[in-house]
């Protein structure tokens, strides 16, 4: 898509935000309807585009993409309560005066979506949109083509263009997307990307939300339900092939219980994805051949416990556990974003902590832990993103958690009322009343002085 189609729908969006439409509760409430329809409508097709683009499986593709239909359930639920101003106290000196915080949209937002859950990461940040009453540029992932191309196909069949509009390519159509001004920009993706994205947006004082990602760490104590925990980590880690932002990128085990957990780790590879996970319908593939060839360098690192198996003609990489890896080994200096997990071992948990702190902040952080006090010492004494306790990724399901990143992991958040607070801007209204009109701020100020120090004091 070429510049001027670009220019031409933004001008088309503006002048159709200009007509107040998009503000009116019923229809963003009618579009939330819609939105779910097409999923509806459209489920074995997302299906189909999904398995071709990453091989991924009916199942996975309902628990990972389709199920954002909930999210939509939850926007309409609460979107009347939503939109109400909320009134605000005053100071006693100006109890003639009443406040109120009033949310509005803020017009014409850009989504440019990941291509690992290309899908549902396009439809979250949609559904507050629409709740929030903006018109929106979709720009999905030209790295999962299949899914890309159903975007363009039943969001245009659904939606006009002049509210919600999907364009697609690649790098050039983002520079031409992001030399335009929005209102607001929601990107997910790599933090190198995003620093562009960033840079690009400054340019226009254009604000954005940045959900990037980051080496989430994985801490398992002493004190855990062992085989509960192998096959949360297990599956956590290992849906989508790893390829997921909040996937955890490393284990720090608990140097006692590290033998037995290596061992239930691997029991539960073979239990989910059989003796050759090539064969599994349940197993993933990497997306291309530029992240197949860096993941198997990785491969190098350490000393493989299971997996390290390829099939580069089928972009397969198995489910790889590694030990013995150091600090300093390429896995550990970027987000592996891959069936890989190294596992490291600590002794003492200030230690664990202290590498924890180390790193730049990560999108999650997740502790295996009956022991309540060491939970609380934990989330003191780290940042993250969001953590969870006890489980892997089930914090990116709960509509009333926003999700987010800090630091080098993110900017902003979204999921349920987050993602209506960022694409609305909530505007202060004061209003006074014409029954009194005290003299004291106006001139002259003769005498008024110790009246005014009264008040301030």
């Amino acid at each position: 898509m070429n510049t001027l189609n670009i220019q031409e729908i933004i001008q088309k969006q503006r002048q159709f935000f200009q007509t107040g439409q998009t503000k009116d509760i019923n229809f963003r409430l009618a579009q939330l309807q819609t939105l779910k329809q097409l999923i509806k409508s459209h489920q074995l097709e997302i299906i189909q585009a999904l398995k071709a683009d990453l091989h991924k499986s009916e199942f996975e593709t309902y628990a990972t993409e389709i199920f954002i239909t909930k999210e939509i359930d939850y926007a309409i639920k609460h979107l009347k309560s939503w939109t109400q101003p909320k009134k605000v106290a005053v100071p006693l000196e100006l109890f003639q005066y009443s406040a109120q915080i009033c949310p509005e949209p803020l017009g014409i937002v850009l989504i440019i979506g990941a291509w690992n859950y290309q899908f549902q990461l396009i439809i979250a940040p949609l559904i507050g949109a629409i709740a929030a009453g903006n018109c929106a540029i979709i720009k999905p992932s030209e790295l999962a083509p299949h899914t890309s191309n159903l975007l363009v196909e039943i969001i245009s069949k659904y939606f006009a263009s002049d509210y919600i509009a999907v364009v697609t390519g690649g790098i050039e159509t983002s520079q031409q997307l992001l030399a335009e001004k929005f209102d607001h920009i929601l990107f997910t993706g790599s933090s190198s990307v995003g620093k562009l994205v960033m840079m690009a947006a400054a340019k226009t004082l254009t604000p954005v939300t940045l959900e990037l990602g980051g080496k989430s760490p994985c801490i398992v104590d002493t004190d855990i339900n062992l085989e509960h925990t192998a096959k949360r980590i297990i599956w956590g880690k290992f849906i989508n092939a790893g390829q997921t932002c909040i996937a955890p990128d490393y284990l720090l085990v608990n140097q006692t219980i590290k033998p037995d957990l290596i061992a239930a780790l691997t029991r539960t590879i073979r239990d989910f994805y059989g003796e050759n996970p090539v064969n599994s319908p349940d197993y993933p593939r990497i997306i291309n051949q530029q992240h197949f060839e860096r993941l198997n360098q990785l491969l190098n690192n350490g000393e493989i416990i299971i997996g390290g198996d390829t099939k580069p003609e089928e972009l397969y990489i198995s489910p790889t556990l590694i030990d013995h890896v150091s600090l300093t080994d390429p896995i550990m200096q970027e987000e592996i974003f891959g069936p890989i997990l190294p596992i490291l071992e600590y002794t003492n948990i200030e230690a664990a902590i202290a590498l924890i702190n180390s790193q730049p902040k990560p999108l999650a952080l997740y502790l295996f832990s009956r022991n309540q006090k060491l939970q609380k010492y934990i989330l003191q004494n780290t940042s993250s993103g969001g953590v969870c306790i006890n489980d892997i990724a089930m914090q990116f399901a709960v509509s009333s958690l926003p999700f987010g990143g800090v630091g080098n992991s993110g900017i902003g958040s979204y999921h349920g009322k987050a993602s209506f607070d960022t694409f609305s801007h909530y505007k202060s209204v004061l209003k006074n009343s014409f029954w009194l009109d005290l003299n004291w701020r106006y001139a002259p100020y003769k005498g008024k002085l110790s009246l005014l120090k009264l008040i301030i004091r």
